[in-house]
Order: structure tokens, then C-alpha cells, then sequence
């Protein structure tokens, strides 16, 4: 019969909330203002009140 792998060492408290700080890092990204509506829209992606992406209207309204 096959055994499951068992850790030698206990994981120390350091270890266990260096690993667990990894997720805490990251942050939501702000809004930023459309430059044509002036409507706050998510960075980098089209706006979905206007349609305009680096000053080009890319969906037609």
C-alpha cells in the first residue's frame, strides 16, 4: 500500500505568512476620466458610455 507524502519539518510562522502576504499585494485598479465623456472608466480598456479608446471611436454608439 502506497503512503501520502508527509512534510519532516513543521512550516514555521514566518514561512506560513510570507506565503499568505503574497496575495495582499495586489490592489484594484483605479478609475480614470474618459477624455471625450469625462465619465470614469477602467485604464486601458474602451468606454463603454462614449466608445472612444485613445481618442478613436472604436464602437459605434
Amino acid at each position: 500500500m502506497l503512503s501520502m507524502a508527509v512534510p519532516k519539518r513543521k512550516t514555521g510562522k514566518s514561512k506560513r505568512n510570507m506565503r499568505r502576504a503574497a496575495n495582499s499585494k495586489y490592489t484594484a485598479p483605479g478609475f480614470v476620466k474618459c477624455p471625450q465623456c469625462h465619465e470614469p472608466k477602467l485604464p486601458h480598456r474602451v468606454c463603454p458610455e462614449c466608445g472612444h479608446y485613445k481618442n478613436k471611436e472604436v464602437v459605434a454608439q
